[in-house]
């Protein structure tokens, strides 16, 4: 009988030696190109201007703004002081963030219990429905919306004062009524983003495995129970990414909100209304505070924003490094 003669060692195939640049590195290029320039266009190129925010940028005489701006005399941190010395900037820099700590807490708490309680809606029809009703003021400008609002809270032939004279009461002139605006534009900005973060939330409950709702039913477990236990702990790293984008603009403000809807932001509703957001915009068309003081308070948010958004995903790293934006 014939032996099989096994050799003693096998060659191993020489391998290949990978290459630095594929195709798909060269589609994937081409892919991200459009958005590249677009940044460089639009983020990276106007970061130049920075620089107006420590001068007191003045108009060459037939030169260009650029030209204008190498030229206006070096102040350093004076505009920031203009700024910070303001007389009502403890009270706007107040309301800015009082209102968004408000906004952060509803804007996780809402929508987060309307995308469990449309999760379990059983027709998809009217799943739908809730959805795209819900989500339709997210796609309205503020400009449109502060029409409504007027029609909703006007002295003469308001809404508001026709339902509150149906009962006995008295016309109330909302527009002179600061107290009542506090409720108003949170009424406002939940009306008009909780759409949008209730879908956010209700397209990560769906990619939930819905095997573990399968064993809770075979246990017994409630719906209650089946939020409390299943659905919120796997929400948990969206409900973070979106809390830490959240504090990423304490220091700012939705303008159209507070402007808009206020229709000018203007007396009494001031003490009430005034951000960081309307006073840059105020400081800007107001014709005697000057761009480099604007730019200032610009620059204040910009740097302010990102230092509290590295701070929150700094802390959240360190408890929950998968959880973490960077």
């Amino acid at each position: 009988m014939q032996e099989n003669k096994t050799p003693a060692k096998v060659q191993a195939e020489p391998a290949k030696k990978k290459r630095w640049w594929t195709k798909d590195d060269t589609e994937l290029t081409i892919l991200a190109l459009p958005t590249t320039v677009w940044y460089i266009l639009f983020c990276y190129l106007p970061m130049f201007g920075i620089i107006l925010a420590f001068k007191d940028y003045t108009i060459t005489p037939g030169a260009n703004f650029l030209t204008s701006l190498l030229n206006s005399k070096w102040v350093a941190f004076d505009n920031f002081k203009y700024f910070f010395g303001l007389r009502d900037f403890p009270q706007i820099l107040r309301n800015t963030l009082l209102y968004n700590l408000v906004f952060i807490i509803l804007d996780i708490v809402l929508p987060v219990t309307l995308a469990i309680l449309i999760s379990n809606i059983y027709s998809k029809r009217k799943s739908k429905t809730y959805q795209t009703l819900m989500f339709m003021p997210h796609f309205m400008s503020w400009v449109v919306v502060s029409y409504f609002v007027y029609a909703f809270l006007v002295t003469d032939k308001g809404l508001l004062n026709s339902v509150i004279q149906f009962f006995g009461g008295d016309k109330v002139n909302w527009y002179s009524t600061p107290g009542a605006w506090p409720v108003i534009l949170i009424i406002m900005h939940v009306w008009k983003t909780i759409g949008y973060k209730m879908v956010v939330y209700l397209a990560s409950i769906t990619g939930i495995d819905s095997s573990l709702y399968e064993a809770a039913v075979l246990d017994g477990a409630t719906k209650f129970q089946q939020a409390k236990y299943i659905t919120i702990p796997s929400l948990r790293p969206i409900i973070i990414m979106m809390f830490i984008l959240a504090i990423g603009g304490i220091f700012s403000s939705d303008f159209g909100l507070f402007y808009q809807v206020s229709r000018g932001a203007n007396q009494p509703l001031t003490p009430m209304v005034a951000t960081l957001d309307v006073k840059v915009y105020q400081m800007l068309t107001s014709g005697t505070v000057s761009l480099g003081k604007t730019a200032a308070a610009s620059l204040f948010q910009a740097v302010v924003g990102c230092i509290t958004i590295l701070s929150a995903n700094a802390i959240v790293r360190k408890f929950d490094r998968s959880s973490a934006l960077i």
